[in-house]
């Protein structure tokens, strides 16, 4: 029977957990290799011991009940406890024992098996802390959407409020006996106005949303902010000392240069109003290994931790209602992120704030002719509104207030308008159209059909018709969603008279 005693022997010590072997109530008589290396006592300091020592005074508690069916039970388990042991070194730790009677020749034993349950312990731990870090998340995600719907309806509000008050103002003088035809022109200015500020605080939105059309191109940073530096003087005042240091090696970025602008604007604002009784701004640039590192400094107020936690956040502001939407570093992180960068912020109250960019280098193109990278043609900066020919163009569009403005738009301007608020309603059109359809001005994404297949259908059928798509959405939007292909011409909404006459012309033109 030696060999059942070697194979006793070897699965004892075989065995993942912790396994003591008592005798006469508690005494213990045989450990394995665990038991030592759970209780960091020897083997031979842990043989002899009782097991009192071993376990804590909340432990001790259930001792004499368990002792009591050690005696007088009948051999086999008696049930597993969850309860804790007193390492050598002092430390507590979770454990799960179970104890079984064995009756021997010898005598009557008691064998336990202790498992560590402290892994499972600090997991149970880890993962009660991430759900409450995950529920103060959600609870500040909720709390950002709601300052921000809460912002963009105060601001959006107001805007309403002009537009439909001095709309009336309109409508009422016009309707007047003798119409005072100026005071009908400053009332629609107002209007006009209400409206543009409306445009803006929606190009802000899609920018920190990164929803916005962008024109990506090859940029050198230190350019940009050369064709902006005096404008920035003029912004700052007097007051503050503006110092520009670009490096002399700056590597080429690609971004929209127009967002660049708008960034480094936003920016200086922000400083100028961190600086109320003065101070300097330092713009500075250089090279960042596979990045371009811009850099923007102020010796204002700073911010506080808790400020600066939330320095990002939308319509989150420390100015006074109406000095501003907080939207000017959500713009910047918008900006940024559309441009595959990095934006970080360190600042502290009485020394200052830096916002420091990281934008990725890109080669520099292979001809200087185009500067351009994007795969949608730009059609920004084209030259001055030309009228039509009597050329055709149909426009598709199913936003009937813009359909009829873009109609009238045209029809003024000397081109002959068909016009449709659907795919299906513009190929009908078309069918029953005897002379040439030039133009086809279409919303990229509208319900039945998307400006795409209308274009591909109308041009499969009238291929001499040309297309130009009209969208509020951004480029990667569109073409991450199938809705457009690269190279087409695309006109961003909202426009103006002047944008949509020079992008016709220039498309028909082209």
């Amino acid at each position: 029977m030696e060999w059942c005693q070697e194979l006793a022997g070897g699965l004892l010590q075989a065995a993942p957990d912790a396994i003591l072997v008592m005798a006469d109530g508690g005494r213990i008589v045989l450990v394995n290799d665990r038991a030592v290396e759970l209780y960091g006592w020897s083997r031979d300091e842990l043989v002899g011991t009782r097991i009192e020592t071993l376990i804590t005074d909340d432990a001790k508690v259930m001792l004499p009940e368990r002792q009591r069916r050690l005696r007088e039970g009948r051999p086999g388990p008696i049930g597993a406890v969850t309860t804790t042991i007193r390492r050598r070194d002092g430390v507590e730790i979770p454990v799960e024992s179970s104890v079984a009677i064995v009756d021997t020749p010898q005598g009557r034993l008691a064998v336990a098996v202790v498992r560590d349950l402290s892994e499972r312990a600090r997991a149970e731990q880890d993962k009660a802390r991430l759900r409450a870090e995950a529920h103060v998340h959600r609870s500040q995600r909720l709390e950002s959407l709601g300052q921000l719907a809460g912002g963009i309806a105060h601001d959006f509000n107001n805007m309403l409020g002009v537009i439909v008050n001095y709309a009336n103002f309109v409508i009422e003088e016009a309707e007047s006996p003798a119409p005072d035809l100026k005071a009908i022109a400053a009332d629609a200015r107002q209007v006009v106005r209400a409206g543009e500020r409306g445009t803006d605080l929606t190009h802000q939105l899609l920018a920190f949303a990164r929803r916005e059309v962008v024109r990506p191109q090859i940029l050198d940073l230190n350019t940009v902010i050369a064709s902006i530096e005096e404008m920035l003087r003029r912004s700052l005042g007097e007051h503050i000392n503006l110092l520009v240091r670009p490096s002399a090696a700056l590597p080429a970025v690609q971004a929209d240069p127009g967002q660049i602008e708008q960034m480094l604007v936003n920016l200086a604002v922000n400083a100028r109003d961190a600086m109320p009784s003065g101070g300097e701004l330092v713009i500075d640039t250089s090279p960042h290994g596979d990045r371009v590192r811009l850099r923007v400094s102020d010796s204002g107020e700073g911010m506080t931790p808790e400020v600066l936690e939330r320095a990002f956040d939308p319509f989150f502001t420390t100015k006074a209602r109406g000095e501003g939407p907080g939207l000017g570093l959500a713009t910047v992180y918008g900006i940024v992120s559309q441009a595959g960068g990095e934006v970080s912020i360190a600042s502290s109250p009485g020394v200052g704030t830096t916002v420091t960019v990281l934008l990725p280098v890109v080669a520099p193109p292979a001809s200087s002719s185009s500067p351009f990278s994007s795969n949608i043609s730009d059609l920004s900066g084209m030259a001055p509104t030309v009228a039509g020919r009597g050329e055709t163009v149909l426009v598709v569009e199913d936003e009937a207030a813009l359909r009829d403005v873009a109609g009238r738009i045209l029809s003024a301007a000397g081109y002959r308008v068909l016009a449709a608020e659907c795919g299906a309603e513009a190929l009908q059109l078309a069918a029953a159209h005897d002379g040439a359809i030039d133009l086809l001005v279409s919303d990229v994404v509208m319900p039945g059909m998307l400006g795409k297949e209308l274009a591909e259908r109308l041009t499969g059928a009238r291929p001499q018709t040309r297309v130009l798509y009209m969208s509020g959405y951004a480029q990667p939007v569109l073409h991450s969603q199938g809705t457009l292909d690269p190279g087409v011409a695309l006109l961003e909404k909202p426009f103006t008279a002047d944008d949509l006459l020079s992008a016709v012309r220039a498309r028909l033109d082209d």
